[in-house]
């Protein structure tokens, strides 16, 4: 596998920024790694980080270099800073960054495929919540999604009593205006798009039964069962910690629907 980190300008964001990429390389004697390199253009994970991390974060904690390396899968991790995957009130426009810039300068750079059945997207805690909101928001661009931890709830989230701490944070993304009913609202995002969608992209959802997000994520439950929007759903012991996202990635790719390449 290739591990790669660059930094370019963003036009959406007026900045430079960067993502750190793993791509497929074919060897036979890379010491405890069966690497894989089948198509021309790899089917590629956009695996989204949380709120104190950034785009270096799942390569630094986990093992996923290790665990992609026989599925020949590319992986595109961008930097969105506490964006919450937003385009900001008081700040930057990191979710068009994300959905119309990201991948077209990924795939400008790298060999990348931009097939709807090559494409899939995850991430953890803050970044579980930007996979679905782009999942959901555009079902043609992704086959597959995953939460792992994810803050589904943020009508609720940001009124949380028990999270002062992370009001400036919040007045700085989402200003003064109401979340609930809005296209930033996963359970009024699902709701809405649902209905329409000609393709549904294949949801995977996780959480630790002691993790403080717990309650956010049985409400995303909830919400599919109610919607009757097809879920994988599993819940176990676990809190908000790196120990349980380097287990739950690897049950994630295994899910993950990866034909022969």
């Amino acid at each position: 596998m290739a591990l790669i980190t660059c930094h370019f300008y963003s036009e959406a964001l007026g900045l430079s920024t960067s993502m750190t990429v793993i791509l497929p390389q074919q060897t036979t004697s890379q010491i405890g790694l069966n690497n894989r390199s089948g198509k021309k253009l790899h089917k590629t994970l956009y695996l989204l980080h949380g709120f104190s991390d950034d785009d270096t974060i799942w390569a630094r904690r986990t093992s996923v270099e290790r665990y992609v390396a026989e599925l020949g899968l590319a992986v595109v991790m961008p930097n969105v800073h506490q964006s919450f995957y937003t385009d900001m009130e008081y700040g930057n426009k990191y979710w068009t960054f994300l959905t119309e810039e990201l991948p077209q300068v990924a795939r400008s750079f790298f060999p990348l495929s931009d097939a709807r059945e090559d494409n899939y997207v995850a991430g953890l805690s803050m970044g579980g919540y930007g996979a679905f909101k782009w999942a959901l928001s555009y079902p043609d661009r992704f086959a597959a999604a995953g939460s792992l931890s994810g803050a589904l709830d943020m009508a609720n989230h940001v009124k949380d009593p028990a999270m002062p701490h992370m009001k400036p944070y919040f007045n700085l993304i989402y200003g003064e205006k109401e979340i609930l009913g809005t296209d930033n609202d996963l359970l009024h995002l699902l709701s809405t798009k649902s209905k329409s969608m000609v393709k549904k992209p294949a949801l995977y959802q996780c959480c630790g039964t002691e993790d403080f997000l717990y309650n956010d994520n049985i409400a995303f439950r909830d919400a599919c069962t109610q919607e009757d929007y097809p879920l994988t759903y599993v819940e176990g012991p676990g809190s908000h910690e790196w120990g349980y996202w380097d287990t739950h990635i690897q049950h994630f790719l295994a899910w993950l629907p990866l034909s022969d390449q």
